[in-house]
């Protein structure tokens, strides 16, 4: 005979099953989630069963509630960093030059071999890897070669990315919660240097992101931009006085 699940699984099971249909994006940013009566009536439980799986949704930045409206999926969140690398569209026209977008190879492939960062990605699933050019005024401005981790976001094996760049899909339907940026300066091989229309072994800046989402990973991105073409800026003051 079975046993009838406690409020604490069953609390556990409503915040896991609104949790996938987020982070799969089927539920996108702005979305309502069904009204607390109808989770009571879908699991045959208290209002305060389905209340607890909500509250620890809002703690996790996955869920807003608005009052008198409901439960809606969380916009994505804005982070501030003394190092801040924003979109590259945005960046691109708050410079008020034209942005434009070019899809130059798609392809689904599993993680590579002796490889532990891309296996740790894939977690046991496939990789979409896409790579892509970014211009502003019709000039090349950065090269970016992506893996998303399809177990993470199955959803993106759909996506149209020919027309939308990878990053700006991922921040409308799968905003991160947690990154990792890396800032090299590497020469530019044969592969950027023709994208880039730069001479071979120029100098450029290579930005490598990691991204997060409750502690699932997500993608990994490599940006490179000429070196002429791109800075970073970062302005801070000290916590405390130093003593000496």
């Amino acid at each position: 005979m079975s046993r009838a699940p406690t409020s604490d699984t069953l609390h556990a099971r409503i915040r896991s099953n609104i949790e996938r249909k987020i982070l799969s994006g089927a539920w996108k940013p702005g979305d309502r989630i069904p009204f607390e009566h109808e989770l009571m009536e879908k699991y045959q439980c208290s209002r305060m069963t389905v209340n607890k799986a909500i509250a620890e949704l809002v703690s996790a930045g996955l869920v807003v509630r608005r009052r008198r409206a409901g439960s809606f999926v969380a916009p994505p969140p804005v982070h501030l960093s003394i190092l801040d690398i924003p979109d590259i569209q945005a960046e691109i026209r708050q410079r008020g030059q034209d942005y434009s977008y070019k899809l130059i190879a798609r392809a689904v492939r599993k993680p590579a071999r002796g490889n532990a960062d891309e296996q740790a990605l894939a977690d046991g699933g496939a990789l979409l890897v896409v790579e892509c050019l970014h211009s502003a005024n019709k000039r090349p401005f950065a090269l970016e070669r992506r893996l998303i981790a399809l177990k993470a976001v199955p959803h993106a094996a759909e996506a149209d990315f020919a027309h939308v760049s990878p990053g700006a899909w991922l921040l409308d339907h799968v905003p991160w919660t947690q990154a990792e940026h890396r800032v090299s300066a590497v020469n530019a091989d044969d592969a950027v240097s023709d994208a880039l229309v730069i001479d071979p072994h120029a100098a450029c800046l290579r930005l490598e992101r990691r991204t997060w989402r409750n502690g699932v990973a997500i993608t990994h991105v490599v940006q490179t931009f000429a070196g002429e073409s791109y800075h970073l800026a970062g302005s801070f003051t000290p916590t405390r006085a130093k003593r000496r």
